[in-house]
């Protein structure tokens, strides 16, 4: 092994060895055990979600891969119809050119192009952090496979009545030219008006006043609404307005979705521009009146004034227009939720247009299939109600549930030309006829074909695809083997099926609603089986002071400018990698530049997989914060020298540990450190099955810190010096044993480093193989433990502690031999001294310990208790008496502050009366354990007088 721990050039190295050798691939003779990969958008970048996320699910998959599974981790990217095609519009307004320059075919082709040059970026990303994952499966949304499999499903959900073709409300992208889904829409705050404006009676005699924030969509107003118990327009219920500037009528109507309380009382209703104003449209039969185009200017339903004018200057037109008329009775300052496209930053407008549906509301199902609300929506429901797939945390459910009870049909339809182009066709009669190609649509029409057909021009919403991913991926619906572009097999549903349902997915709750319950719902209509069994919602990654990561706010972090390091000096052109906008460029070097002088040091790709390890817990969100990756890449250092000790030691040896393989461990040091072997072994699996991450990173970091290298490594030492040649001998075998075991228990958690050490660790045990990866789980089964030995050394470590704590705050130099006196203790004590006197001795530096025997005057001496045993360390020419009554002092106030917290637990009825009995009792030892040592160190400040 190197002298140093470089982990740049351990990474690329392993990571080619382990793909080639095609060591990702499904083995194993073990129950199958699939993960998704949520696809990430081909036009995307690497970014720390990303990477937290996927360091989750290669944990599992290296895990279950080591216990014997059948693992396969399919992997793929999303088309991102949206994204990808503004992308390449882009590129087209550089050269000055549209879409409709280019004709559709010609547009698909560049998009194609565009992809195979720069759509791998982040798949190769993912391989620079790591991830075990079968990439000869790799597959893309848009593949023949899983577009064969999105026609199935669409024609399929067609003919049972699931999906139609209606003019619904829907948000409108007038940027984009297309309705975009919930998911693409942002509500963000900003400063606004509130406008009064007062309608008349159709009579004259009276008047209500309405506000609202978007004055210009009154012009599409089909009625006020009030509530139908304010006593206030009671009379006025049912009678017709003059609706301003238009000429029209409108009638006041009631309806309990009023809010008697918030302003005026009054609502204007627009149904077609407003979703609540949609709802209440449909209850009382109003008909919705459109007064914008697909661009967002004022169409023909508008009076002639305002036609062709863009909304916002329609909305000054109509405001001025008002005040003229006098009927402006207000304006004032407003807070607004606007909602804007996460596309193009354009305000989404409320628009009626035709799309396409998938049914989720219908109480009767076309074909008489049972299911309830529908045939997806209530199995879909019941799948969780009844543990089928379970959430974890357990508490998403609800938001699952909530929901999918309070569903709306699903709109499906893009206005788009990149994606998956909707089956359907139109005679010249306006007929529909939907099939997998045309001649199928014909064959299944049942009406005559008028002329020739047309398909339609849109394209099918991206989550529509994705929805898919659980069984598309796995070769569904094709009969036999899919093959990629190089004519390799990806899937042959014939096989694959046994991946089905998989194992766990893994993914954010943002998408619990687009994605998820879109997955269950498909997954169980076509297969009959639920997706997954289990939903882990992993948290969301905040930076350090717990802020939204976001590029305006120069506080994003890209995660392999943190596994390579950031040089602050060639900033602009080497790191933020997916930071195009000079500006933000700008906003991120000054971050850095202020809370890291001289740069970021490269934390490599293992210390930062353990920091989101560590930091994967049930919270709702995360704070990264680089500090604490970087202790972290301590923690890879400190393992890293642990081994190259241990190797050393076993060389210098002459190699020849393999003998006492199944010997007994021949000190008390070997057995407890097997022990707690054993018990952390327990305790990582544990977390495995809850996926406690954070705990399981943390069980694993105190062994290998506190017990292997900072204890055992120490209490090795004495056995490896000595004149013993058979203790020396199992110890070097126990090092070499406990290494390669935690090695193996590590690499989920950290795969880089863990190989590059086991492969010069698992030869001097005998051991042959190709990777630490192919090698069984470590097992805590097959590990003894010795509870005995383990008190034993339990003890030791408490009398160096003392005797080390002595040095450190009397400042006595680590290398001065000192005297060591005892006193009082128990006969246990005693024994135990005689059994490791040269081992204490050897590891704290002192002379033989001496007892001070009762009666005999002791000299002035600094403490440490160990139960009742006092251990003294004599004053003369070493310590300053004033320096120890003050340790002393502080030490006594320390251990009465801890007799306070378990007297105040035990002093609470409520804690004696729910707490477990072993905590109770284990409250009261501690009691008892702190009075003795507390009364020890009385008795020594008394003898210091």
């Amino acid at each position: 092994m190197d002298k140093s721990f470089e982990p740049g050039q351990i990474e690329s190295t392993w990571y080619a060895r382990w793909e080639e050798s095609g060591a990702f691939k499904p083995t194993g003779q073990g129950e199958p055990y699939c993960i998704l990969l949520p696809p990430p958008n081909v036009t995307g970048t690497l970014h720390m979600g990303h990477a937290f996320q996927q360091t989750v699910m290669d944990m599992l998959i290296r895990y279950q891969r080591m216990r014997g599974m059948k693992t396969l981790w399919q992997v793929g990217t999303d088309h991102a119809g949206i994204a990808t095609q503004k992308i390449v519009e882009n590129q087209l307004a550089a050269e000055g050119k549209s879409r409709h320059d280019l004709g559709r075919e010609p547009f698909v082709e560049r998009v194609w192009q565009w992809k195979e040059e720069s759509g791998s970026t982040i798949t190769n990303q993912m391989r620079r952090l790591g991830v075990a994952a079968d990439w000869s499966r790799e597959r893309f949304t848009m593949d023949e496979g899983l577009s064969a499999a999105v026609r199935k499903v669409f024609v399929q959900w067609y003919r049972d009545g699931l999906i139609y073709r209606g003019n619904r409300l829907v948000n409108w992208d007038p940027a984009l030219g297309t309705a975009v889904s919930d998911l693409e829409v942002n509500n963000v705050e900003r400063d606004g008006h509130m406008w009064s404006i007062r309608y008349m009676t159709a009579d004259g005699a009276g008047s209500v006043v309405v506000a609202t924030t978007r004055p210009e969509t009154m012009l599409g107003d089909v009625a006020v609404a009030v509530h139908p118990e304010d006593e206030r327009y009671a009379h006025l219920i049912g009678t017709m307005l003059h609706l301003p500037l238009t000429g029209r009528e409108i009638p006041v109507i009631a309806d309990d979705y009023v809010d008697r309380e918030f302003g005026t009382g009054c609502v204007k209703i627009t149904p077609a521009h407003d979703f609540n104003d949609y709802a209440i449209g449909h209850r009382h039969k109003l008909e919705p009146i459109n007064i914008f185009t697909l661009d967002a200017k004022v169409n023909d339903n508008a009076p002639a004034k305002y036609r062709g004018l863009e909304r916002y200057e329609a909305r000054k037109a109509v405001l001025a227009d008002l005040e003229a008329a006098g009927l402006l009775v207000e304006t004032k300052p407003h807070k607004l939720q606007v909602p804007v496209s996460q596309r193009s930053d354009a305000v989404i407008e409320p628009i009626l247009t035709d799309q396409w549906f998938v049914d989720l509301t219908s109480e009767v199902l076309a074909d008489g299939r049972p299911g309830g609300r529908t045939a997806i929506t209530e199995p879909a429901l019941e799948a969780v109600r009844s543990g089928a797939i379970r959430f974890v945390p357990e508490n998403w459910t609800t938001t699952y549930t909530q929901w999918l009870e309070n569903i709306q049909d699903w709109c499906i339809s893009r206005q788009l030309w990149w994606g998956h182009r909707i089956p359907a066709w139109y005679d010249e009669a306006g007929n529909i006829f939907v099939g997998e190609d045309e001649l199928d649509a014909r064959r299944h029409a049942t009406t005559e074909v008028v002329g020739a057909l047309r398909q339609d021009e849109d394209v099918l919403d991206t989550w529509f695809s994705s929805a898919l991913w659980p069984f598309s991926t796995l070769g569904w619906p094709m009969q036999g083997p899919v093959r990629n572009e190089r004519g390799e097999i990806v899937a042959d549903w014939s096989q694959d099926k046994l991946f089905l349902p998989s194992a766990v997915l893994v993914t954010g709750f943002d998408i619990i609603f687009f994605w998820v319950a879109r997955m269950v719902m498909a997954t169980l209509y076509f297969t009959r089986q639920v997706p997954f069994r289990e939903v882990y919602i992993n948290a969301i990654v905040r930076d350090a002071e717990g802020q939204k990561m976001s590029k305006s706010k120069g506080n994003t972090l890209d995660p392999l400018d943190l596994i390579d390091g950031i040089d602050l000096e060639p900033l602009v052109q080497k790191s933020t990698r997916s930071l195009l906008i000079p500006q933000v460029r700008e906003k991120v070097e000054k971050r850095i530049r202020k809370d890291y002088p001289a740069g970021i040091p490269a934390i490599g790709t293992d210390a930062l997989r353990f920091t989101f390890a560590a930091l994967a817990s049930y919270s709702r969100t995360i704070n990264f914060d680089i500090k604490r990756a970087e202790g972290y890449k301590a923690f890879c250092n400190k393992l890293w020298n642990a081994a190259r000790f241990v190797l050393m030691n076993v060389d210098e040896a002459g190699n020849g540990e393999r003998e006492t393989a199944n010997a007994r461990p021949a000190t008390e040091a070997e057995r407890w450190i097997l022990t707690r072997l054993k018990h952390t072994l327990t305790e990582v699996e544990g977390h495995y099955a809850t996926y406690r991450f954070d705990l399981l990173a943390q069980a694993l970091y105190e062994f290998v810190w506190n017990e292997y290298c900072d204890w055992f490594l120490e209490l090795s030492k004495p056995a490896l010096n000595g004149d013993d040649a058979a203790a020396a001998a199992s110890t070097r075998h126990t090092l070499l044993v406990v290494l390669e075991t935690v090695l193996r228990a590590l690499h989920p958690v950290i795969p880089f480093i863990t190989e590059e050490i086991w492969q010069s660790v698992a030869p001097r045990l005998g051991i042959q193989a190709s990777s630490i990866m192919l090698q069984p789980w470590p097992t805590a089964a097959g590990l003894p433990a010795d509870e005995a030995a383990s008190a034993e050394i339990e003890w030791v470590k408490a009398v160096l502690s003392g005797i080390r704590r002595i040095r450190s705050e009397m400042n006595i130099a680590p290398g001065k031999t000192i005297p060591l006196l005892l006193a009082d203790g128990e006969p246990a004590d005693r024994t135990r001294v005689a059994k490791f006197a040269a081992q204490i001795a050897f590891l704290a530096r002192t002379e033989t310990p001496r007892w001070v025997e009762a009666g005999t005057e002791e000299p002035a001496a600094a403490a440490a208790v160990v139960g009742s045993l006092r251990v003294l360390i004599p004053l003369a020419g070493l310590i300053d008496l004033t320096a120890e009554k003050a340790r002393l002092a502080k030490e006594i106030a320390r251990i009465e502050g801890e007799i306070r917290k378990c007297e105040g637990k035990l002093g609470n009825a409520s804690f004696v009366a729910n707490a477990p009995a072993e905590v109770v009792a284990q409250e009261r030892q501690r009691i008892v354990d702190w009075s003795t040592q507390l009364e020890a160190l009385r008795e020594q400040a008394r003898k210091l007088g």
